[in-house]
């Protein structure tokens, strides 16, 4: 039994060093993020071994049953490093055999970079151990500054969509929308508001929802932000409606040009035809009275002359007619009165017109009169300025006169001695 169990232990000793016998590669993590134009190292471990051959970086195709990339290149014999030519000048990597390390770096990585990267050791005695690990590269690429744009009409009523995105953003920016009413005061999004994918859905928009909108687009690294301005309209006229009122206006204008025309021309006609009347008739009667008192004199004989025909024809007629015609005589009376007191007041107009005129031409004769009053005084100021200016002349011209005669003798001076 004794001997069964250290055969046993034996053989699991063998087993043992077997297994840790073989190579063992391994990148401590599974994914490496940095930010786009920075440098990264991605860690490489591997067990040492005596019989290494080579080490080796390589990277996924873009397309996925291309074969893969290879970045560099390290070989045992002679201690070399090769970059290959698409990361040349970029990459480069850094082997401890002793320590088993080979790690890679890259240098101002771009998007392009992101992707898949494996590390591999080639060792001919190793058939068993893990050779190779494989770490994701993410090149993370802040959002650029996002485009605010409105889709559709901003009038009452209307539905529209505000909409905001970034060009650039790895991993893909997500986008928030926030509300400001026109005294710039954050409020909330309106109950009908949705958003997806950067779209602001706003329905049934009217004069509250004017205001700010303000959209932030945010990835790991950093956000950016866009803003805009929504003003809510009165629904605008479309140019038939427009040409419509227009129309419209101009018919109403030329109809009523046309009534006030006929107006004019049927009140210019009925004056004529009164001043016609008011004129005094061929082989009328002139007297000294005034005419509203002859025409008084004129109504009353001929309703004088009525009444005394009308009296006779009275006493002819049945009763039922003479009430028949007394009522019409009656109501042609009326009217030739009503006519009469029409023509009194255009009378009474017409010489109020007159005393206007009168008053009027009153006020520019005195206008007239203060003109002529003020020209006397300017001429007579000119005058006066003449005769001073003559004064003045001959007292110069007496002056400088002086100055040529000899002066003269005081009769008191003292006569000369004679020799």
């Amino acid at each position: 039994m004794a001997g069964t169990l250290g055969i046993f232990g034996i053989c699991l000793l063998c087993a043992g060093v077997h297994m840790t016998s073989g190579m063992t590669v391994n990148i401590p993590d599974k994914v490496y993020k940095i930010g786009r134009g920075d440098n990264v190292v991605i860690p490489c471990t591997f067990t040492p071994s005596t019989s290494l051959s080579s080490i080796s970086w390589t990277a996924d195709p873009d397309i996925k049953d291309d074969p893969e990339i290879n970045v560099v290149g390290y070989f045992t014999i002679g201690s070399k490093t090769k970059v290959y030519n698409k990361y040349k000048g970029r990459a480069n990597m850094e082997v401890d055999l002793l320590k088993g390390t080979a790690n890679l770096q890259l240098q101002s990585v771009t998007s392009a970079d992101t992707r898949d990267y494996e590390c591999k050791v080639q060792d001919p005695d190793d058939e068993e151990g893990r050779l190779s690990d494989k770490a994701s590269l993410v090149v993370l690429v802040a959002p650029s500054q996002p485009i605010c744009n409105v889709v559709g009409k901003a009038e009452y009523f209307q539905n529209i969509e505000l909409t905001c995105r970034s060009e650039e953003g790895t991993p893909t920016p997500t986008y928030k929308w926030q509300s400001y009413n026109v005294n710039n005061v954050p409020r909330p999004l309106p109950l009908k508001a949705s958003e997806q994918n950067g779209a602001l859905s706003l329905v049934n928009i009217s004069m509250d929802t004017s205001g700010y909108y303000i959209c932030t687009s945010t990835n790991e690294i950093r956000s950016a932000k866009c803003n805009v301005t929504l003003r809510v309209d009165p629904p605008s006229l479309n140019m038939a409606s427009t040409a419509g009122i227009i129309g419209g206006v101009v018919g109403v204008a030329v109809f009523v040009g046309i009534i006030i025309c006929c107006c004019c021309y049927c009140r210019r006609r009925r004056e004529k035809a009164e001043e016609y009347a008011m004129g005094t008739p061929e082989g009328g009667e002139f007297t000294d009275k005034d005419p509203e008192e002859r025409e008084d004199d004129r109504d009353e004989h001929v309703n004088y002359e009525e009444e005394r025909r009308v009296k006779s024809a009275d006493r002819l007629d049945p009763p039922d007619d003479r009430s028949e015609r007394s009522y019409d005589r009656r109501s042609d009376y009326d009217d030739r009165r009503d006519h009469y007191t029409d023509r009194r007041d255009d009378r009474s107009d017409r010489r109020e017109r007159y005393d206007r005129d009168d008053r009027r031409d009153d006020g520019r004769e005195r206008y007239d009169d203060r003109r002529d009053r003020y020209d006397d005084r300017r001429d007579h100021y000119d005058d006066r300025r003449d005769r001073h200016d003559d004064r003045r002349d001959r007292y110069d011209s007496d002056r400088y006169d002086s100055r040529d005669r000899p002066p003269s003798v005081p009769p008191n001076k003292p006569k000369e001695p004679r020799n």
